[in-house]
């Protein structure tokens, strides 16, 4: 049987999810997943990302990070979202790109698929948990299953987050804990949509 298909989709704007995502592929591929990592578009002034040089600075450093496209979630049979909190909610950027999905949701082709969420905030209670239930109203749209990290490893009662894998910026770059949090909840991704696969084909 072919390795599942697993995308991680995700929007940063100083690095932080950026970490959090590229982490979460490489749990993936070590898992024997077939992974693609990629970035919704940025859609903010140019004015405030200049206002902010951290800003400027991760958009030029992973210029060579595709950009998602919705051949991206159809040829996926799991998919990781990663989004920093705004206000409690999903980042603008992956909501525009989630907002245009409807083709594909009309289609059926992103029912039955496993869906997961990451995020970051700036403080410790900034709407980390709030954010990835959001994304789940999504899943629940279209016909996702939703595998969250839960505490099914004991890395998870280091990270906190049985929602998904999450950072809080102001305490600093991303920890090894998070960081291991996000490989985690991939490799249980990716355990969840192979069973799927198989028992399907069975």
């Amino acid at each position: 049987m072919e390795p599942v298909n697993v995308a991680v989709i995700y929007y940063s704007a100083t690095g932080t999810v950026h970490a959090l995502a590229r982490a979460a592929a490489e749990g993936a591929e070590k898992a024997g997943a077939n992974v693609r990592l990629r970035k919704v578009a940025e859609t903010a002034p140019d004015t405030a990302i200049a206002a902010n040089p951290a800003w400027g600075e991760h958009l030029r450093d992973t210029a060579d990070v595709a950009e998602v496209g919705h051949d991206d979630l159809a040829w996926a049979d799991a998919v990781l979202f990663g989004t920093p909190t705004r206000f409690g909610t999903p980042s603008a950027q992956i909501k525009a790109f989630i907002d245009a999905t409807g083709p594909l949701w009309m289609q059926g082709q992103l029912a039955g698929k496993v869906y997961s969420a990451l995020t970051a905030s700036n403080t410790l209670h900034g709407g980390q948990e709030s954010t990835i239930l959001a994304l789940s109203n999504v899943f629940y749209h279209w016909g996702g299953i939703i595998v969250p990290p839960g505490y099914a490893d004991p890395i998870q009662y280091q990270s906190g987050n049985p929602y998904g894998a999450s950072h809080v910026t102001s305490t600093g770059p991303v920890s090894d804990v998070a960081l291991e949090a996000a490989r985690f909840q991939a490799r249980r991704v990716v355990d969840t949509a192979t069973a799927l696969k198989i028992g399907r084909a069975a």
